[in-house]
């Protein structure tokens, strides 16, 4: 088959990592351009050395991040891999000039410039493109990704959260205004930076909650559960930094609706997932491990119903740079090619 030339923009990060030994396997993909400031005229191999020994990552070679070396590299589709409030100042040029653009950083992910405004405590940037940003859950909106020219990968958080949630919601077996969530982290979903609470001895031997009561990744969970509802909802969330390198496992707690059987989430969860191929629902009393997701793109789900709270308790666990950024981002893109939604990523 004929290879998709494709553009890396900023790929240092443990992210755009992931995303570029994804990609380097990809059978209907070819890195045609990979920027980097930084890197400019290092090999990939030399700049990454995991990658050394791969032909193209000898040959391929970092430029920078130009209009005029994107347009050069016959691509015309780009990843962006960049930080959160930087991604927008090469979407505008690429959507302009006819590319297709996916982007793993939040800048597109909330339509609502005031809901944007309001978690990241400035306006949004460029907001006329906001109405074009698909958001990229590649099972809830999979119709949507396939015509779009801008995909908004999901954040971590928000897919682990959201996956399991919105059929409940949709379903009506549970009270929206009920919803607690709790998500523990790796370290990788801080990003590659340095900073003293990510440091090695900071987090080794420790568990801490964060950034509540109010975390970015809120914006856009509350827009996919209204959605889903067809009414407001907001939700209460605390994520906690682990001392792992990456993977996530959230709990959520939701009061069941008046009238909802003990198994109307498994009823719920199945019908809508039962042929999704990474959705992976787990036998009743199983529960997910971050260990049995790690470096794939499956999102393990499991459940339990309290009788003595009438709550249920669902729990899931996914690799945070995986089905969580690079290999959702992946999934996207065969689905917006026509390709086989599983090329690239069906690994364990």
């Amino acid at each position: 088959m004929d290879k998709i030339p494709v553009a890396v923009i900023g790929a240092s990060g443990y992210s755009g990592t992931e995303l570029l030994r994804l990609l380097l396997f990809h059978e209907g993909v070819e890195i045609a351009c990979l920027t980097s400031r930084q890197a400019a005229g290092r090999a990939l191999a030399d700049e990454q050395p995991r990658f050394r020994g791969l032909p193209q990552a000898e040959t391929l070679r970092f430029v920078e991040p130009s209009m005029e070396n994107l347009q050069a590299s016959g691509a015309k589709l780009a990843f962006l891999a960049l930080p959160h409030g930087v991604a927008y100042e090469f979407a505008e040029p690429l959507l302009e000039a006819g590319w297709r653009v996916i982007d793993l950083s939040d800048d597109f992910r909330v339509r609502d410039p005031e809901a944007y405004a309001q978690f990241r405590e400035h306006a949004h940037p460029a907001p006329h493109l906001l109405p074009q940003a698909v958001y990229g859950l590649s099972e809830i909106h999979r119709d949507a990704i396939r015509q779009a020219s801008l995909v908004a990968c999901p954040g971590c958080y928000p897919t682990s959260i959201l996956l399991p949630l919105v059929p409940l919601v949709r379903s009506g077996c549970i009270r929206p205004d009920s919803i607690c969530v709790a998500s523990m982290s790796g370290a990788s979903g801080a990003g590659r930076k340095v900073v003293v609470p990510l440091l090695y001895v900071e987090c080794n031997e420790s568990v801490r909650p964060y950034n509540i009561p109010k975390h970015r990744h809120l914006a856009e969970v509350e827009q996919e559960l209204s959605d889903a509802a067809g009414e407001a909802v907001t939700i209460s969330f605390t994520p906690h930094l682990v001392p792992i390198n990456s993977g996530i496992v959230t709990t959520t707690y939701a009061s069941a609706t008046e009238g909802a059987a003990p198994e109307a989430v498994g009823e719920a969860l199945a019908k809508a997932y039962a042929d999704e191929p990474f959705v992976r629902l787990l036998e009743p009393g199983v529960l997910p491990d971050t260990k049995h997701v790690a470096g794939t793109n499956y999102i393990d789900i499991g459940w339990v119903y309290d009788p003595r709270t009438h709550r249920f308790v669902i729990c899931s666990a996914e690799d945070n740079l995986g089905k969580g950024a690079a290999s959702q981002a992946i999934q996207n893109f065969n689905l917006m090619h026509g390709l086989p939604e599983t090329m690239g990523i069906q690994r364990v």
